[in-house]
């Protein structure tokens, strides 16, 4: 038995069929075929599955695909406009933030929902606003300046 969902992903609508224990990252990744989202632990424990559900961070691999039916869905391939890398994507990239690269995608996500909320965040307010993403390359020291670059570059934009 199968049951129709509907999500827009990345400001594209889609509508599948799905097996209701169907896991969002599998839906993203294997029906979508979006395969920026990694998956990492299955167990919401590392946090490389981060998406925005309706503009929160979630851990994909908790979620069934079908409790995302109607909802707006944010993946890294989405972050990025016109061309150019999004802030924190950039910021990734100048501050070394990527080491071996796999946990980025939730990494960078988990920063988009801390620099919507806040953007002068202090290292203490990144590091809580990432502690649920685990990096295992160590590369916590420029990750946080990752972010720090991209908040600076954010309220630049917007004139503060």
């Amino acid at each position: 038995m199968t049951r129709t969902i509907e999500v827009v992903i990345n400001g594209v609508p889609y509508r599948h069929e799905v097996e209701p224990r169907l896991l969002l990252v599998h839906y993203l990744r294997d029906v979508v075929g979006l395969t920026g989202t990694h998956i990492g632990c299955e167990t919401g424990l590392c946090g490389a599955c981060t998406v925005l559900l309706n503009g929160a961070a979630v851990k994909s691999c908790t979620l069934f695909a079908v409790q995302a039916d109607g909802a707006t869905i944010t993946t890294i391939e989405g972050l990025a406009g016109d061309g150019r890398l999004h802030p924190i994507q950039e910021g990734f990239w100048q501050k070394h933030g990527l080491q071996c690269g796999y946990c980025t995608p939730g990494m960078i996500l988990a920063a988009y929902q801390l620099l919507s909320r806040t953007l002068d965040p202090s290292e203490e307010e990144i590091r809580r606003g990432i502690e649920g993403n685990l990096c295992r390359c160590t590369g916590y020291q420029h990750i946080i300046e990752a972010i720090r670059y991209a908040a600076e570059k954010m309220r630049a934009a917007r004139g503060g």
